[in-house]
């Protein structure tokens, strides 16, 4: 297998596309650390499937937004182990306003600073800690995700989705993912997933889609270029592409979002002209 003998470390593979993620790896012979903190039936429905598959993995409990577990977590990885190869850097998160409501409101209170510690500091932490243990690695390459919502912000029809803080956290890894292309290089590869509305993330399968009218989702999904929202395993494929197969390309952002982006844009007829 293409990646026997291979580390990948991967946060949120308790959820959905971070589950397919790990699936994704594992299936080509990597062996997976696996960071918990929260969500405790996902995290044992996740070890118990794993464990069924026949998965090479090691779960590690972990907030990755405190220095000092992040540390402990790269001991970890060098005792079992020895070096890391791939970092997919899945974490984030963001509290829908069609959900959430403003900052404002007394639940939200510390809303701002999850987004930003979970969104940003979070990946800069795994990042800083554990590139000494992907050094002198061959191969070895970070994908950092992120969401398109870096670039929409909370406006437009997603805008039900993407809060002002996690919007601006999400625009920095960007800078973070070219910094970083540069800080690695040669030896490593560091690129950026920009996702869009993706099944169980920002679309279906979450409280947000669920809350919307069926005008509201059609309005949404009349942006996207190809009418849909995207699926799990086409975000694995393209981490998949990222850190294994595109050994030429460091420091690119990859926008995941079934052009939703341009959709909002129509292109009209050519006029007649006046001549």
């Amino acid at each position: 297998m293409q990646l026997l003998g291979k580390t990948a470390l991967i946060p949120g593979a308790s959820r959905p596309i971070g589950r397919t993620i790990a699936r994704k790896f594992a299936g080509h012979g990597a062996t997976l650390i696996l960071p918990v903190y929260d969500w405790p039936e996902s995290i044992l429905e996740m070890q118990e499937e794993f464990t069924a598959e026949g998965f090479n993995f090691f779960i590690f409990s972990a907030d990755l937004r405190v220095k000092e577990h992040v540390v402990r977590l790269g001991e970890f990885i060098k005792k079992k182990t020895q070096s890391l190869d791939f970092l997919i850097n899945n974490i984030e998160r963001g509290g829908m306003p069609v959900v959430h409501g403003s900052y404002d409101l007394p639940q939200n209170e510390d809303q701002w600073d999850v987004e930003f510690d979970t969104t940003v500091k979070a990946k800069w932490l795994l990042f800083h800690h554990l590139l000494p243990l992907m050094h002198g690695r061959t191969g070895g390459a970070v994908v950092n995700i992120s969401s398109i919502a870096g670039i929409t912000g909370r406006s437009g029809p997603a805008a039900v989705f993407f809060n002002d803080g996690y919007s601006a956290a999400s625009k920095a890894i960007q800078l973070l993912t070219e910094t970083w292309a540069r800080e690695a290089a040669p030896a490593l590869r560091v690129n950026e997933l920009v996702l869009g509305l993706i099944r169980s993330r920002h679309g279906e399968d979450t409280r947000g889609w669920a809350t919307l009218s069926a005008q509201e989702k059609k309005s949404i999904e009349g942006d996207v270029l190809l009418g849909r929202t995207g699926f799990p395993q086409e975000v694995a494929d393209a981490v998949y592409f990222l850190a294994v197969q595109a050994t030429y390309i460091t420091g690119a952002s990859l926008r995941m979002d079934g052009g939703f982006i341009l959709g909002g844009n129509k292109v009209p007829p050519m006029p007649h002209g006046i001549l």
